[in-house]
């Protein structure tokens, strides 16, 4: 069991050719592009469900902000969907993957800072010196401002990691303890597999609850900056 403790965070491969890539396009066959004077009842539901969230999510920018409502809109859905296949038996996750998080999060935030800097740049340019900070202490605060800002898009990718790579660790851990409990105790192993089951229930809440933070968080980020 801790031989392949990690086997399911490597990126897999056919023919010695990695198909991540593969992987990440296969989300957007989950969301067909309606044809139909009437769709039916799941195409019904996904299109309100995304003007549910768009209305919410694009409710604090003005004109200028609600121009990233599509972006923001397809990367909830890339997230959350493949945060919910990465749950399935034998999947790869690649949202587990620190490099691809860091792809989404770095490009994002630093267009919401260009376009800070372009249009609002007094007000951008004020976030690295609060009012009212004493002389000597400018120099320290605007290198504090300066590390936090860059620090952003670490963080999104890094919550991004963390959070989904410790449910699919804890729920291998537990459907292996699971597994072998069947042997020494069936009443012990039984109350791990309730726990087994709620624990992956919470999983699914999780997955579709991180892509949410995530996509929020770009959101503020772009705000703050028009």
């Amino acid at each position: 069991m801790n031989e392949n403790l990690f086997a399911s965070f490597i990126t897999p491969t056919m023919m010695g050719l990695p198909i991540v890539i593969l992987i990440v396009m296969f989300p957007s066959i989950l969301f067909p592009s309606p044809n139909r004077l009437i769709n039916n009842r799941l195409i019904s539901l996904q299109q309100w469900l995304i003007q549910l969230t768009a209305k919410q999510m694009l409710s604090i920018h003005n004109q200028k902000g609600q121009t990233w409502a599509l972006m923001l809109i397809s990367l909830i859905l890339f997230i959350g969907s493949t945060n919910l296949l990465g749950l399935l038996p034998h999947s790869f996750t690649p949202t587990t993957q620190l490099s691809m998080n860091l792809g989404m999060a770095i490009p994002l935030w630093a267009a919401t800072v260009v376009i800070g800097f372009r249009h609002k740049t007094k007000s951008s340019l004020a976030h690295f010196l609060p009012q009212g900070t004493p002389l000597p202490l400018i120099p320290m605060l605007v290198i504090i401002e300066t590390i936090s800002l860059f620090i952003q898009p670490m963080a999104l990718a890094v919550r991004l990691t963390a959070n989904i790579t410790a449910g699919h660790l804890l729920i291998h851990l537990i459907g292996g303890a699971a597994l072998a409990l069947m042997n020494i105790s069936t009443s012990v192993a039984l109350i791990t597999f309730i726990i087994l089951i709620l624990l992956t229930i919470l999983e699914f809440a999780v997955a579709l609850i991180q892509a949410y933070v995530f996509t929020l968080l770009v959101s503020l980020y772009l705000h703050d900056n028009t």
